[in-house]
């Protein structure tokens, strides 16, 4: 199980994160945040989609065509472990020393994006203090590094719980 997990969770870590390396360059380069996140998502769930073919593999090859939900679900979580950690690494060295300031341009974008939708004068303030939190929260390496697990590992654990749900066998 250990070198399933090793193998998969590393190649869905490359995946996710040469996803991530090219959306933000394509990001930078043409200053549209919108379609990034449409991208982000779903080559998220291309990356995790190994999560199904590692369980599989391991039922199939080492565990004689049985699996419980418990140990698909186990084997899946520790894919996404893997992964979603090599996403978060990914991410700390492109924000720290290629993009600092993708707070400041991330947050300018979304209030012009609010004005041009013509949201009211409450909800661009609403926006802005929600922007004022996320760039204090990026001030620090723990709040960078929690809020990137928080936009990736929900994605890992639902497409693991699916998966354990389709392969479990008895």
């Amino acid at each position: 199980m250990k070198r399933i997990v090793l193998v998969y969770g590393a190649i869905s870590g490359v995946i996710i994160s040469l996803f991530l390396v090219s959306s933000i360059g394509y990001c930078y380069a043409s200053g549209n945040f919108e379609g990034n996140m449409l991208v982000g998502y779903a080559s998220m769930i291309l990356s995790f989609s190994l999560i199904f073919v590692g369980i599989k593999n391991f039922r199939d090859k080492q565990n004689e065509g049985i699996i419980s939900f418990g140990k698909a679900f186990q084997i899946g979580l520790y894919i996404t472990l893997i992964a979603s950690t090599c996403y978060v690494l990914t991410w700390l060295i492109d924000y720290y020393f290629f993009i600092p300031d993708f707070m400041e341009k991330f947050s300018n974008h979304a209030l012009e994006m609010a004005k041009s939708n013509g949201e009211s004068a409450a909800e661009i303030s609403q926006k802005s203090k929600e922007m004022e939190t996320y760039k204090e929260m990026y001030k620090s390496p723990i709040g960078v590094t929690l809020l990137t697990y928080l936009e990736i590992l929900p994605v890992g654990l639902l497409v693991s719980v699916i998966s354990a749900l389709i392969l479990k066998k008895k």
